[in-house]
């Protein structure tokens, strides 16, 4: 098994995921942003188990660096 590619470097252990409540306070937000996020199809991707939902941190992570704004365009030098 390719322990290299492993999020936790442990290829028996399940990735790391975070419960609602876990994600709203590491991204500093209110529980119902999530939900709202949930609803508008806006927020990362979850796992639904029964009444649960869970979200890797794998998929937190990537779904963090495409909410990035993009570059700001270069200024014209000489400004």
């Amino acid at each position: 098994m390719d322990t290299e590619h492993s999020p936790t470097g442990n290829p028996w252990g399940p990735e790391p995921l975070l419960d609602v409540g876990e994600l709203a306070a590491y991204l500093g937000l209110p529980v119902s942003t999530v939900y709202d996020w949930r609803t508008r199809g806006l927020g990362p991707r979850a796992y639904r188990f029964g009444e649960h939902l869970k979200f890797a941190l794998s998929d937190v992570r990537i779904w963090i660096e495409q909410q990035r704004d993009p570059e700001p365009p270069a200024s014209p030098e000489g400004r």
